[in-house]
């Protein structure tokens, strides 16, 4: 018995040591898309109970039996899971691994609804943007502009107003660099597609506020879009009322494009309005993207966008009833003459890019931007306006009473022509909790513009103004000037994560500079945030964001209009014109739970925004003029919520609602709102699909906007301002799958080749409500002047066909 049990010692004694000779030790960092490092992942050998779990630095460490073949699994909530393939494990080692963030299926639009927001981006995975009911075509705007505290109030266009700020405030970059906007756009009609590809987008994020130092210099927002970097063949091509879109992506190890085409025509839209014309639009589109890995540590990239947008309007009459139903106007017009525009632009960008080792990236960049727009039109109008009275028919000589009967021209030749060039470099390098990223661009500008337009108008056959002694147009504008200048500025910034026995800390602290050789301007713009996630409840997180944004005058702020004895009216540029301040404070959290089985979370962020240095501008469309002076100051301040979360199972919805105050001081004496603030807005992105049947599929947008303040042409808020309606829509789409998937049919002839075939119908404007964008403004014989409402689109059917290969 006692032999025995000293047998059994001595297996046990010498069986431990053998057994641990036997095992090796799988060490590595785990880190996110962005470089930083992720704490609690697990890690796991698959099929087996043997596991670890990462610290706040990213690093983990376990030990397993050597085999022929193994397969760690690395898990996150918020991040796609990852699976790497150890071919032979049969001594110690290091495996680094990068996780992207997880994308929730939205039917071809994906959101990030788990990851921790500690700072005030946010992410949103949109690659393909095709669902969505969007008259403009289809872009990642239609989009944005449900995110809580962005508003737009003119579904023709793609530009948005962010925490009362103007569309000239809004950043947008395309893989690190800022992409520019044509200069003479006036209207949304004209506009025609977003200079971003959605089936070329890969991710997106966005911040409505407190962003960080290595974006540029805007005071209100950022947009940045990564495009797809495919790993095998793929593409696909649509067509609608609206026009036609079609892309390829492919790789082959070392090299891979996507390359894209987009046409737009938004004639069947634009017959909805009051305007009976002949409406000849054609936007055109041509992008890639191409890299190369040509060693192991270099990749280069390419850019390149060519575009040409092209509006022909030829106008013959247009009827418009306002006022009240007690009270109604009736304004008609007989119009003879056209308009012609022109915007070409080309962009192109090469990128190399250098990895010495997993901590430490560096680049060179280089790219031009090039604009040649033209826009010319001479049109006349014949115009009556009558008021009717609630009890008479409206459609009877004797019921009306005429307000004026007049004639009117309006003829411009402008053309601009602009190029902008820049060089850059940035770096990123990790040093264990730290991340540092810097970057300095050099970039100059040549702007050429020529302006010569003029407004006629005359009343019960009297020209005006009306002055009793000689005659004199109500408006004109000239300028010719070019312009060249140079920019600098750098950025340096900092990311140190670090946990506490209080939760997790992500501090963000960055300062950018900028000199602009136009007005001799240096700028210093520091920015910092901090978000927290406590150890006692996970699902909260809560974030600070402070800094302050400085916004450059580009061209068209220079620009000021000065009245010449002659009462001839021209541009000058004010060369003094100093750059626009704004500082941000910013609090936020969000909270994340699940109800009914499924998952929600809801978010909010307070602001307040002090605003000096102000250069006062008027909207009228699109168009935005500058007094061309610091001559104002105010502030924005209010409050954004969303609440996000799967309203039905297995999708994705969401409910933005934002309320805000801004206002402005014009020379000490003028308080006006700015006029982009509409003090309230109510969006939604909702989901659905037929229970049982997935291969329908609904999505419904809808946007309900305070009203925003307009002025009389040619006038500022010096004198008075008026405020257009609430700005209310809601559009509907629905898609039927006809074959993809498991269908049998995908086996056979040309659909062995595709991946899903959709069919989809859309109705815009569903309760065909009248907004108004703008005011026509008609002066009579006693220079009393009368604003006729320019409605929007009405409601339009549109039917579209969507392939997937």
């Amino acid at each position: 018995m006692k032999i025995r049990t000293i047998s059994v010692l001595l297996f046990l004694l010498f069986s431990v040591p053998i057994y641990g000779q036997n095992r090796i030790k799988i060490t590595g960092y785990v880190r996110d898309a962005d470089g930083s490092p992720l704490e609690l992942v697990v890690v796991q050998v698959k099929n087996t109970l043997i596991g670890a779990m990462t610290n706040e630095k990213g690093f983990y460490t376990l030990s397993t039996t050597p085999a022929d073949s193994l397969t760690l699994v690395y898990s996150c909530l918020g991040y796609t899971k990852a699976e790497r393939i150890i071919p032979s494990a049969q001594s110690d080692m290091q495996l680094n691994v990068q996780m992207n963030y997880n994308a929730f299926s939205l039917g071809e639009v994906a959101v990030t609804a788990s990851r921790r927001q500690v700072t005030t981006m946010e992410s949103v995975d949109a690659g393909k943007v095709r669902f969505i009911p969007d008259p403009a075509g289809g872009s990642i705007e239609s989009l944005v502009v449900t995110f809580a505290g962005v508003t737009s109030n003119n579904e023709l266009s793609s530009q948005y107003s962010v925490r009362g700020g103007s569309y000239d405030e809004n950043l947008i970059y395309v893989n690190g660099l800022e992409v520019f906007r044509p200069l003479l756009i006036r209207s949304g009609q004209q506009e025609g597609l977003s200079f971003v590809n959605p089936d070329m987008t890969e991710s997106v994020s966005f911040a409505a506020g407190g962003f960080e130092a290595r974006y540029g210099d805007k005071m209100s927002s950022v947009l940045d879009i990564t495009y797809k970097k495919p790993e095998k063949i793929e593409g696909s091509a649509s067509a609608s009322f609206l026009g036609a879109n079609a892309y390829v992506g492919s790789s082959s190890g070392k090299f891979t494009q996507v390359t894209g085409f987009r046409y737009k025509t938004g004639r069947s839209l634009l017959k909805t309005m009051d305007t009976d014309a002949e409406y000849d639009p054609a936007f055109i589109d041509l992008q890639t993207y191409m890299t190369y890995s040509f060693a192991p540590k270099w990749e280069v990239n390419l850019l390149g966008n060519i575009a040409s947008n092209q509006f022909s309007f030829t106008p013959f009459s247009r009827e418009t009833a306002f006022g009240t139903t007690r009270n109604i106007t009736n304004f008609k017009v007989y119009f003879q003459g056209q308009e012609q525009d022109k915007f070409q632009t080309s962009f192109g960008a090469i990128t190399l890019k250098h990895t010495p080792n997993e901590w430490i990236e560096m680049g060179i960049q280089a790219s031009a931007f090039n604009s040649r727009e033209e826009e010319q039109y001479d049109i006349s109008g014949e115009y009556w306006i009558n008021e009717s009275g609630a009890d008479s028919p409206q459609d009877t000589e004797e019921s009306l009473s005429p307000l004026s009967v007049g004639h009117y021209q309006e003829h411009a030749r402008n053309r601009l022509r602009s190029s902008v060039v820049n060089v850059a470099h940035y770096g990123s390098a990790r040093i264990k909790a730290h991340t540092l990223k810097w970057g300095m661009t050099a970039q100059f500008e040549k702007i050429s513009d020529q302006i010569s337009e003029w407004e006629k108008r005359d009343s019960a056959g009297y020209s005006l103004p009306y002055t009793g002694q000689h005659v004199r147009v109500i408006s004109n504008l000239y300028a010719n000037h070019t312009m060249e200048s140079a920019r600098f500025f750098g950025y340096l910034q900092e990311v140190f994560r670090f946990r506490t026995r209080q939760g997790l800390f992500t501090l963000t602290g960055g300062i950018r500079g900028s000199y602009w050789a136009y007005n001799k301007e240096w700028i210093f713009s520091p920015r910092a945030s901090a978000g927290f996630v406590p150890n006692a409840n996970q699902d909260l997180t809560f974030r600070l964001a402070a800094g302050v944004y400085y916004q450059p005058p580009f061209y068209k702020e220079l620009r000021r209009v000065v009245r010449e004895e002659n009462g001839n009216e021209v541009v000058e540029l004010n060369g003094q014109l100093k750059s626009q301040r704004s500082i941000h404070f910013i609090a936020g959290a969000d909270y994340a739970f699940q109800a009914i089985g499924r998952r929600f979370k809801f978010t909010t962020e307070w602001y307040y925004k002090k605003l000096d240095n102000l250069n006062p501008y008027t909207v009228n469309n699109v168009k935005i003029r500058y007094y061309g002076e610091n001559c104002a100051k105010g502030y924005a301040m209010g409050a954004d919520f969303k609440f996000f979360g799967e309203f039905v199972p297995g999708t994705d919805s969401w409910l933005s609602f934002s309320v805000m105050k801004a206002r402005q001081t014009i020379r000490e004496t003028t308080r006006a709102p700015l006029p982009t603030s509409p003090g309230y807005a109510l969006s939604l992105f909702f989901q659905d699909y037929f229970p049982g049947y997935q291969r329908l599929k609904l999505n419904l947008t809808g946007v309900l906007s305070g009203r925003l303040p307009v002025t009389p042409p040619h006038s500022g808020y010096e004198t008075r301002y008026y405020e257009t309606s609430p700005y209310r829509r809601i559009d509907l789409g629905l898609s039927y799958m006809l074959a993809g998937g498991t269908d049998a049919i995908m086996d056979r002839g040309l659909f062995r080749h595709l991946k899903h075939v959709w069919l989809g119908v859309d109705l815009f404007n569903l309760f065909d409500i009248k907004n108004i964008n703008s005011y026509h403004w008609i002066t009579d014989i006693n220079n009393a002047q009368h604003a006729v409402p320019n409605y929007l689109t009405g409601r339009q059917l549109n039917l579209r066909l969507l392939v997937d290969f």
